[in-house]
């Protein structure tokens, strides 16, 4: 039977994975086996840059704590994984699916994204969203070319 300290150890870890998932809008499971230091630190800087950040925490401790906040990722908990948590729902995403294509090493395996699950599939639907600045332009050059589109009918009226 395992020491009361080191229960004590796993439960603090767990109720910190808890935590973390309750305060972020998404998290991202990622396979990060064979990248190098490097890669892991420019990741690591490209993650704080898109005001997210990840771990790498024990899938029997991850485990234990999605099961219970009633969240069913076990399936995706095979061999190292680690979990990148963010503010925004699809900041992470995005970063991780740009590295992930610089390296070929780093796999996404799944999340959870405004409280639903989503799988590699959903998570590349997600990464091909456009900003929210893109978003803005987008939406102030179709209004503006409705406005150049009236201003040259009432002139050739």
């Amino acid at each position: 039977m395992a020491n009361k300290k080191i229960l004590e150890k796993k439960q603090t870890v767990i109720d910190e994975i808890k935590d973390k998932v309750n305060d972020s809008s998404s998290f991202v499971l990622f396979d990060y086996r064979g990248l190098t230091d490097a890669e892991i630190k420019e990741l690591r800087c490209a993650l704080r840059n898109a005001d997210a950040n990840y771990k790498v925490y024990k899938n029997t401790l991850l485990k234990i704590a999605l099961k219970d906040l009633n969240i069913d990722l076990d399936s995706y908990l095979e061999g190292p994984t680690a979990i990148a948590f963010s503010n925004d729902d699809i900041a992470a995403i995005k970063v991780l699916s740009e590295c992930s294509k610089k390296n070929d090493a780093l796999v996404l395996k799944a999340g959870m994204v405004e409280g639903n699950v989503a799988d590699k599939d959903k998570l590349d639907e997600f990464a091909k969203i456009p900003s929210r600045e893109g978003l803005y332009t987008m939406l102030a050059g179709g209004m503006i070319q409705i406005v150049k589109d009236l201003s040259i009918a009432l002139n050739l009226y």
